[in-house]
């Protein structure tokens, strides 16, 4: 993913990154103290990222989730109309691998009926689905600042972002903490403490805010 200011070093410019689906654990914290984020609504699909694809913790370690997509020239795609493919029946599969990875953690059921909601609502595009996931994140997490889509398309500057501290994961016992992984984890695993864990800093930095 992207995340940066465009044409960072001039002051006052709010932060934008690319769509994806869900917010990584990371990249939510590196933002975390924005009073406002800009979502990137005029780039081109590009093939890779997270853009279509999620990582969670699972009974084996991390688990990759792709939205599959109708095909065409995504390249040439603008975002916004990128097109998700319900050829199979994808969202059952996600919902229940999710189901599998956090039926037993702590917040499971406290969020589980709001997340399968959001799973069978069968969106057309993929942009307005993972702005449906943003946008639920940000409720849940308690962030307090405005999501907005940008107007036109600007290259991103890329900027550190922090590495996450360990929390207590469903599977740690079995695999050790595993970093990387999207908000879902985070809010599974700390529920509503997940404020305070964003707003408490990160340990090192990692370079990210580039495409991967």
């Amino acid at each position: 993913m992207a995340l940066g200011r465009p044409g960072a070093g001039h002051g006052g410019i709010m932060m934008r990154t690319t769509t994806s689906y869900f917010p990584t654990i990371s990249q939510l914290a590196s933002y975390w103290a924005e009073p406002t984020l800009e979502v990137e609504a005029c780039e081109h699909y590009q093939k890779g990222g997270f853009r279509n694809r999620c990582l969670i913790a699972g009974p084996n370690g991390i688990q990759r989730l792709s939205i599959p997509l109708e095909k065409g020239k995504h390249q040439r795609t603008p975002i916004r109309d990128v097109r998700i493919s319900w050829t199979e029946n994808w969202s059952l599969v996600h919902w229940r691998t999710v189901q599998t990875a956090y039926g037993s953690a702590p917040y499971f059921e406290h969020f589980q009926d709001e997340l399968r909601f959001l799973y069978e609502k069968k969106h057309r595009y993929l942009f307005d689905f993972n702005l449906d996931l943003w946008e639920w994140v940000h409720r849940r997490t308690g962030w307090k600042g405005q999501l907005t889509l940008s107007s036109s398309y600007q290259a991103l500057a890329t900027q550190e972002q922090g590495i996450c501290r360990p929390y207590q994961q469903v599977f740690q016992e079995r695999h050790g903490f595993l970093p990387g992984l999207c908000s879902l984890d985070l809010l599974m695993c700390v529920g509503k403490q997940a404020s305070s864990y964003l707003g408490g800093g990160m340990l090192g930095s990692l370079k990210s805010g580039i495409d991967q």
